[in-house]
């Protein structure tokens, strides 16, 4: 759909429909309008948070389909029927996820912007390989519990998103952190 926009520019907007956290969201988005907007702005997603606009930084990483996505970097119409996972997916009410309570016991944040997308990343890597279940009932126990995270797969998640607070030192500890039985996620 073409049309005149402020002051007479030409706008092109397309409807778009996805899952975001398990709930479906219509809307209209300029083509030109990032995923991390569309998020932010017009759903209220703003746990996405955005910090160079050149996928660099990794504080906009969603999961898109399952794999992690730098939000900044996709355009909001390329997500149309796509199921989308944020940040605020993660926690069940109150009650935080197995990686976000792991991120707070070993102090992996300091004032949050990154943690976002720290999170979102571990999330994909653990999910990836069967060690964390997304929405995995309280009490079953994790498929390759006893493999653990460890070797260069986990260490290359702190090369993939910048921290300016915490020296990684937090966030490392809070990846390798050992499991116990899974708790739910906010994930049906």
């Amino acid at each position: 759909m073409k049309g005149e926009g402020e002051a007479g520019r030409v706008t092109d907007k397309h409807q778009v429909r996805l899952r975001v956290n398990g709930t479906e969201h219509e809307l209209l988005v300029e083509a030109r309008r990032t995923l991390a907007d569309m998020l932010r702005h017009d759903l209220g997603y703003t746990g996405t948070n955005v910090g160079c606009e050149h996928g660099i930084c990794g504080a906009c990483t969603v999961r898109l389909d399952g794999a992690p996505a730098r939000s900044c970097l996709v355009f909001g119409v390329q997500a149309d029927g796509a199921e989308v996972r944020t940040v605020e997916g993660l926690a069940n009410g109150d009650e935080l996820s197995d990686l976000q309570q792991a991120f707070r016991d070993h102090h992996a944040l300091q004032c949050g912007f990154c943690t976002p997308g720290f999170l979102m990343l571990a999330e994909a890597f653990f999910a990836e390989r069967g060690l964390v279940p997304p929405g995995a009932p309280a009490g079953q126990p994790r498929p390759g519990a006893g493999e653990g995270p460890t070797g260069g797969g986990i260490g290359g998640l702190a090369a993939s998103n910048l921290c300016r607070c915490t020296g990684y030192g937090g966030i490392a500890a809070a990846r390798r952190a050992p499991a116990g039985p899974p708790r739910a996620t906010g994930q049906p």
